[in-house]
């Protein structure tokens, strides 16, 4: 016997598509309650680093992308199909907002770096499985990958340069 799996309501996915949208500014909004005590202007940075005003704009962007990408992934049947597809994701999104509090409230750059690493496996892997869902899915989250490369060899760099 073959079964189908209906496509939720319209309603049920616009509901689902503001949740992932707040699950994922949420994880951002953590960075909010974390001070630097000016720290960050004081260390070494490499000539690359990006202006501080970047950041801002690129994450937004990055998280609407991801939320985008997540629900339609949860289109494609939902938490009883997508389980590991969307797991993934969200480990991903708990070490992303784990690492602002890592590198910039408890100044520690080594451990932010191997938790970056951890991050960038894993987001690797939610691209991967995502791809294989929903191509468009995968495909947003590219940006958000290439991203967070830039960031670990960044993160990598003020370590070095701040022993």
């Amino acid at each position: 016997m073959i079964t189908t799996t209906s496509s939720p309501s319209p309603i049920r996915q616009t509901f689902a598509l503001v949740g992932w949208l707040a699950l994922c500014f949420t994880a951002a909004a953590g960075a909010a309650f974390v001070s630097t005590d000016g720290w960050y202007s004081t260390i070494v940075k490499p000539s690359w680093n990006p202006p501080s005003w970047l950041f801002g704009p690129v994450w937004s962007l990055l998280y609407v992308m991801m939320a985008v990408a997540a629900w339609l992934v949860w289109c494609e049947g939902g938490w009883k199909l997508q389980r590991q597809a969307l797991g993934f994701f969200l480990v991903q999104l708990l070490l992303n907002a784990l690492w602002t509090p890592l590198f910039f409230g408890l100044h520690e750059p080594g451990m932010a770096f191997a938790e970056i690493v951890a991050l960038w496996l894993s987001l690797f892997a939610s691209v991967t499985l995502f791809w294989r869902e929903k191509k468009v899915a995968g495909f947003l989250l590219v940006p958000y990958l290439v991203w967070v490369t830039f960031a670990a060899v960044l993160n990598y760099s003020i370590w070095r340069l701040n022993p």
